[in-house]
């Protein structure tokens, strides 16, 4: 029921009565010992209060466990004095439901309590002479049934068993909250509040602990964010600012400008964050656990998807774009934590696009695999204006059905490897490596390398020695044909080791710690000879690792795909993942595509079963919300976005 209740969100109390602003009758914001507090106005006690239905919107009973935060400056009382620092009162019989008050010398928590003999207020009480030192405070009251805790500053709780507990059912319909009174001139709290915030379900002294009276922060009112100022000048000696840095803890705070340049401490995760623009950028990484997975967006395209690529522009955002099989792909833009069209580009069925850059140029390459209307076929690559905010066509490449670009530099040249697929019939061409010419500022011939059916290219350097890999998919009678691992020797790449494939369509490197790996997709087993059988798409993919003596990549193991089209590596924590595009099982294309997880001795293990349709690639990307996963499919026009959920 609880849940039901709040989600087990913090529910900021002091936000839903104060607007973002402070224009509210009857408050002030006042600063006192370096922090913002509250300061309400006897005039106006009936001000600060909201109806109790705006936070319990799914059910209307009081969470039976929670705790209450609270940070106040408390001022001094006469003896015998109560204040209210909040309470609960319903609207018809003008009955406290709950409240928090203290005196001098205790903090009263009351609550109404109801069986079958009637209605009754019960008192639970604690001793409190600290609160009265002119310090700001922060209290945590926890509530289990009959036990109650209260811990001041983080430090030593105080508990109580109470004989009554608290009620499993007490209805919010029809009540109120008020914050500083119980609707009553009498017994207003004349001190500075700072924080009010209910957290259902939980003992909130873990996710704030350990810190220091007013730093102790789960939510606070926008209005009391930020503005950190200067001290009086007789507060100087004693609240010493060499910065204005601060640090917030709890739950995450907004990034907006008026954080720029703080911390958030994520004290569940073990994390700290710098707020940076309107993101969260992570200084201290947490150690994060990949729970599971969630779909988060469905991304209708413009047709079916057959690659993807997901990118940065510095200071212009996160992009994706798209190889469809139509005559238009697109380029999509990460808004307000989703992806939204941005750009439409003219392609003719692109098969992948690989994005890079030269200096402080931002290119994007496209992959044609059919010639345009005018028979010609070329591929196309983009340059990004920066007065436009779009990419413009900067250089045409004639390639031949080509599948994939990959962009690379060695030895401070730039270089880009177009892996062609067939010219006409004919899958045994060449594939051409394209250098980079500073002078035209064009990519120019620079190496041509035999290929059979060339499906995707893969650079990756190893020390100093730079290696370029190709996946050959076909040699116009079977799909059990080399691809070959090239080496940079002497101004070109020269063969290094060869791999028996099968339909390779893509190759993957990945290292853990000091180990090299390299994971071949295994699509069809296909032979002109031999009859065609529908489990021949459901066969082993491999992968690889570098063996430094031998000074060759030796099989490490072997895992059962469905026509894989991509591997796809990533890490969460510390934490290692391998996700593959299963996309046929000579069946169906509704096929699980799978996340394997490292587990070192025993290699990747199978964590989690993804549905996907005729999956084709995959991309994972990181912002400041979060890690994600996006597939395309090449049977549909629909992409999927998945978050990892992580603990």
């Amino acid at each position: 029921m609880d849940k039901l209740v709040s989600d087990l969100r913090p529910l900021d109390i002091l936000a839903e009565a104060v607007p973002p602003d402070g224009s509210a009758r009857g408050i002030s914001v006042t600063r006192v010992q370096g922090a913002l507090g509250l300061q309400l106005s006897a005039a106006a006690p009936h001000a600060i209060s909201f109806p109790a239905s705006r936070i319990f919107v799914r059910c209307d009973l009081f969470p039976e466990e929670f705790s209450i935060v609270v940070t106040l400056k408390p001022p001094s009382l006469p003896p015998k004095k109560n204040e209210y620092l909040f309470s609960v009162v319903a609207e018809g019989p003008d009955a406290l439901l709950l409240g928090l008050r203290y005196s001098p010398s205790r903090l009263h928590f009351l609550f109404l309590r109801e069986d079958a003999a009637g209605a009754w207020q019960t008192r639970v009480s604690f001793r409190s002479p600290a609160l009265m030192d002119s310090q700001w405070h922060t209290l945590v009251l926890a509530v289990s049934e009959d036990s109650f805790s209260l811990t001041m500053d983080c430090g030593v709780p105080v508990d109580i068993t109470a004989d009554v507990p608290f009620p499993a059912t007490l209805s919010m319909q029809g009540a109120r909250f008020f914050i500083g009174s119980r609707r009553r001139t009498k017994g207003l709290f004349t001190g500075l509040v700072r924080q009010l915030v209910l957290l259902p379900g939980s003992d909130a002294t873990a996710q704030l602990c350990p810190c220091r009276n007013a730093d102790i922060v789960l939510s606070i009112p926008p209005v009391l964010q930020g503005l950190t100022g200067r001290p009086a000048d007789n507060e100087v000696l004693k609240y010493p600012y060499e910065t204005n840095m601060k640090v917030t803890l709890g739950s995450q705070p907004p990034c907006t400008k008026v954080e720029d340049a703080q911390f958030w401490f994520d004290a569940g995760q073990k994390g700290l964050y710098l707020c940076v623009g309107s993101e969260w950028v992570s200084v201290l990484a947490a150690k994060e656990k990949l729970d599971y997975v969630e779909e988060y967006q469905s991304l209708h395209t413009n047709s079916e998807t057959l690659g993807l690529e997901v990118f940065i522009i510095p200071e212009t955002g996160l992009f994706m774009a798209t190889a469809n099989r139509k005559t238009t792909s697109a380029i999509y833009k990460w808004v307000d934590g989703k992806f939204v069209a941005y750009q439409d580009i003219p392609t003719q069925q692109a098969q992948s696009w690989r994005h890079f850059t030269i200096g402080r140029k931002v290119f994007l390459a496209v992959a044609n695999f059919d010639p345009n209307e005018k028979g010609q076929e070329f591929s196309v690559i983009y340059k990004w204006s920066q007065r436009k905010r779009r990419f413009t066509p900067y250089q045409r490449v004639p390639t031949h059905s080509a599948r994939d670009w990959e962009a690379f530099e060695v030895a401070g040249e730039h270089f880009l490897a177009v892996a062609n697929h067939r010219e006409g019939d004919n899958h045994n061409i060449n594939s051409v490596i394209y250098k980079w010419n500073p002078t035209t500022r064009l990519f120019e011939p620079n190496q041509t390398i035999a290929t059979c059916g060339a499906y995707d290219w893969e650079f990756f350097t190893v020390g100093p020695y730079s290696f370029l890999v190709v996946a050959n998919a076909f040699n116009g009678t079977s799909t059990k044909v080399q691809s070959h691992l090239y080496v940079w020797l002497l101004g070109s790449f020269q063969l290094f080791q060869s791999f028996l494939t099968c339909g390779a369509a893509d190759w993957e490197v990945f290292r853990i710690g000091d180990r090299v790996f390299l994971a071949v997709a295994n699509s069809h087993s296909y032979d002109v000879e031999m009859q065609v059988q529908n489990d021949s798409y459901v066969i082993n993919s491999v992968i690889y690792e570098l063996n430094v003596s031998a000074q060759m990549f030796v099989k490490f193991q072997e895992i059962t795909t469905c026509s894989a089209l991509d591997w796809e590596f990533f890490s969460v924590g510390e934490d290692y993942f391998l996700v593959v595009a299963n996309s046929f099982d000579g069946n169906t294309f509704l096929v699980n595509s799978i996340i394997y997880r490292w587990q070192g001795y025993e290699g990747f293990v199978a964590v989690h079963s993804l549905p996907t349709f005729g999956c084709r690639d995959w991309e994972a990307f990181r912002t400041a919300a979060g890690s994600y996963l996006v597939y395309s499919s090449a049977k549909e026009p629909l992409s999927r976005v998945l978050r990892l959920r992580t603990g």
